[in-house]
């Protein structure tokens, strides 16, 4: 039975936005000490991130090494706020070409060591190096021989001492005024790991073919599509010679809907120019029909290359003082399509 008004009002009155004049409003002096408290976290961070940066070295390098020549996959660890940038870095490495998982330490010594295989790389992550739920990863790992690169503040605590390769952070505050909550820290850790997934893309030439495969869905699928995938092709191309009689090219441009024609040389099937609606008004007088292509045309229209990405063809489009709303498709100056801008709005492209 649906709910009464009475009911579904007290239903939706939490979540209902409060009028501005509800909204309780903090002093002037409160105001700018939010903001300071915000700058000064800010300011702290942006100290950290610059040390990290002054801060890598051959141990960096090292870390790429070993992450480049494994056979098999990155496994990531780190418990509390390690963990949560951990599952960060495993996630970038993976949709950037490197396959990473995370491993729970807490779960690691309770059958989540069996998720980690004999080629695996492990990549640990704690501030203090102390971490005890760690311990069985790290021993699984040394029994094992596998590869163990630590993220550290201190280099001779247990996971450094432990580790093949040690990263070890810059020391730089927190920016918690208690200097107790992970804040600084985490987002060295954070940056850090960004760093060795795209030092790792870099090394493997992964390319913007390869990130699509991997993202299909969403504006980072949409802005990856390629021309080719969208264009039209084989007899929906409207294409005239460039001695057809404009009664003729007409009729065609009518046919095939996309408000133009391209004219080709029948020699070599180079394009040589367009005609569009704008030209035919242009040319809207009693010879009409008694001029040819050739005569109509604006010769060397843009064009777009079939492995373009989809985007550049909206840029190519819009790129003048007149948009146009088609590009004919060239390859090696073959005319093998063309895409219209709805083909780049039905996909997601804008």
């Amino acid at each position: 039975m649906a709910p009464s008004r009475e009911v579904g009002a007290l239903i939706r009155k939490p979540f209902a936005v409060m009028n501005t004049e509800q909204v309780p409003t903090a002093s002037d002096s409160k105001r700018e000490a939010d903001l300071n408290a915000a700058r000064r976290v800010l300011s702290i961070e942006i100290q950290g991130l610059e040390a990290l940066n002054h801060h890598l070295d051959s141990a960096f390098t090292a870390a790429i090494e070993a992450l480049a020549g494994t056979s098999g996959r990155i496994v990531v660890t780190g418990m509390g706020k390690s963990g949560h940038i951990a599952r960060k870095i495993a996630s970038t490495l993976s949709s950037t070409g490197s396959p990473a998982l995370y491993v729970h330490p807490g779960e690691a010594g309770h059958g989540d060591l069996g998720m980690i295989a004999k080629d695996d790389v492990v990549v640990a992550l704690s501030n203090s190096g102390e971490t005890p739920e760690l311990s069985a990863i790290i021993s699984f790992s040394r029994r094992f021989q596998l590869p163990l690169i630590g993220i550290v503040s201190e280099a001779d605590s247990a996971l450094g001492a432990a580790a093949d390769i040690v990263l070890t952070l810059p020391s730089v505050p927190e920016a918690c005024p208690m200097g107790l909550a992970p804040t600084t820290s985490s987002t060295m850790m954070l940056a850090l790991g960004d760093a060795l997934a795209v030092a790792l893309l870099e090394r493997r030439g992964f390319s913007p073919d390869d990130f699509h495969v991997l993202h299909p869905d969403g504006k980072l699928g949409q802005r990856l599509i390629r021309v080719s995938e969208i264009m039209h092709t084989g007899d929906s191309i409207p294409l005239v010679s460039p001695d057809m009689a404009m009664t003729e090219v007409i009729v065609a441009m009518t046919a095939k809907s996309f408000g133009c024609v391209g004219i080709v040389n029948p020699a070599d099937g180079r394009l040589m120019g367009i005609i569009t609606d704008g030209d035919l008004r242009r040319h809207m007088d009693d010879r009409l029909l008694d001029l040819s292509a050739k005569d109509v045309m604006t010769p060397d229209p843009r064009s777009i290359r079939p492995q373009a990405l989809a985007a550049e063809a909206v840029r190519a489009m819009n790129a003048h003082a007149k948009p146009v709303t088609s590009l004919f498709v060239v390859d090696e100056q073959e005319v093998v399509g063309i895409v219209h801008i709805h083909d780049c709005l039905r996909a997601g492209v804008v």
